[in-house]
């Protein structure tokens, strides 16, 4: 694994060719790891399309698959007992925001109804 400055929105790339991941070096210690984790997955599932529709879906599956893999349901679902702010949930689950996001957008119907039931029966802390 390298660190460079990279180019303003890019956070990380993969050479697959020669196995190295690149990071930001300037991402915080949470953003590394969400990161990394994203470059694994493309290490794990190859070369990312040619083609830039198929490139796009390649990097929401990816996306989604590193967010499973950070967060499990139980981890999110004690979180979000403790607060419904997504920047306190994400902290708590020490992933940033666009990782939090893509977890609970891409929830498995199951998973919701699950999420859905463990906080109607908990109470909640109210001032």
């Amino acid at each position: 694994m390298l660190f460079a400055d990279l180019p303003s929105g890019l956070l990380g790339f993969t050479h697959l060719a020669d196995g190295v991941i690149v990071l930001d070096r300037r991402l915080s210690q949470v953003e590394r790891r969400c990161t990394l984790t994203h470059e694994l997955e493309h290490v794990h599932r190859g070369p990312v399309p040619a083609d830039r529709r198929l490139a796009a879906r390649e990097e929401r599956v990816v996306d989604e698959l590193a967010a499973r893999r950070l967060v499990s349901l139980r981890e999110l679902m004690e979180a979000l007992l403790w607060s419904d702010n997504e920047h306190e949930v994400a902290d708590e689950l020490w992933v940033d925001v666009p990782t939090l996001r893509t977890r609970i957008a891409e929830l498995a119907a199951e998973e919701q109804v699950a999420i859905d039931a463990r906080l109607a029966d908990a109470p909640r802390w109210q001032p």
